[in-house]
């Protein structure tokens, strides 16, 4: 998943870490969800260290459309990969979960504990499924077998390389593109799905892959751990957010009856910080940043 926004960002930080034998390969290379290209490539290329980034991804509108796609493209990545990396001896596995795994009315601030205490948001079930499936693999397989590993289940994620279609982009990019689109166009007013009234917490993209890399580096970490801002904003706050960053003056306008998926996502972040990791983005910063790579990407140039 080396091309996508998590593997991309994960992928910087181990060359920047000095790691140099880092073997990748995108999806026209190797389908994840071929079991027998699975097994030839661990065979062949006998990994020490996997991070499993790569996952079919999308928003609200792509995951109520093709929700038994997601759930089967994400099963067969997340069975292959694990399943070949305990067959090829790897050290440690780890595999990205999603907050989205936690019950709809899961208690604020969620923490690990309440995984499978409740139902699921029923507008991305089926890729809720599958990355709980992912994190309970894990776990079935560090019991039966010893396979070490790490669930790092992030909060709202963007940045880098971040989605900026309309039919999978998450609500931070999908915003950005709205208000930048906006100000480019000389609209008056921009219309933005739901209520504005959820709250989400957000982390760049960045800071997620610095996590992995603390996490993965410790002789023995947490079976499963949240990683997060610790702090929620509502989606009104983040709309006025990234209007004033993207230079949009004009008005906004709710379309409630869209939905707006879970009341409230925000992960309880105390086991990461007890082990000493803090993200050093700013919501704000990340915004502005985001801002100028799409701008950029608009142009087509890159940022520097």
């Amino acid at each position: 998943g080396h091309r996508g926004m998590v593997g991309s960002a994960i992928h910087r930080r181990l060359l920047a870490a000095g790691y140099r034998n880092v073997v990748t390969r995108g999806r026209m290379e190797l389908d994840l969800r071929d079991t027998s290209a699975v097994s030839r490539f661990f065979s062949g290329e006998k990994p020490d260290y996997v991070f499993l980034a790569a996952a079919r991804v999308g928003g609200i509108m792509a995951n109520m459309e093709s929700p038994g796609e997601f759930l089967y493209d994400n099963l067969m990545i997340q069975c292959n990969v694990i399943h070949q990396s305990l067959l090829a001896g790897v050290k440690k596995v780890c595999f990205l979960g999603s907050s989205c795994i936690y019950p709809r009315e899961c208690p604020q601030p969620m923490r690990e504990e309440h995984l499978l205490t409740g139902k699921l948001e029923p507008t991305n079930e089926g890729y809720a499924v599958a990355k709980l499936a992912g994190v309970k693999m894990m776990e079935c397989y560090r019991r039966q077998y010893g396979l070490s590993g790490v669930s790092p289940i992030p909060c709202n994620l963007y940045g880098t390389n971040d989605s900026f279609d309309p039919r999978s982009a998450h609500v931070l990019s999908s915003l950005v593109r709205k208000f930048v689109d906006a100000v480019d166009d000389g609209a008056g007013e921009v219309t933005v799905w739901g209520t504005g009234v959820a709250r989400r917490e957000f982390l760049h993209v960045d800071d997620l892959a610095d996590a992995v890399l603390f996490l993965m580096t410790r002789p023995d970490p947490p079976e499963i751990i949240n990683i997060g801002s610790g702090f929620d904003v509502s989606i009104r706050e983040l709309a006025a957010m990234v209007a004033r960053a993207a230079g949009f003056g004009g008005k906004l306008l709710w379309d409630a009856s869209k939905p707006d998926g879970m009341p409230r996502k925000c992960l309880d972040v105390a086991r990461m910080t007890g082990l000493g990791f803090r993200p050093r983005i700013s919501l704000e910063e990340g915004i502005a940043r985001t801002v100028a790579e799409y701008r950029a990407q608009k142009k087509g140039t890159r940022t520097p």
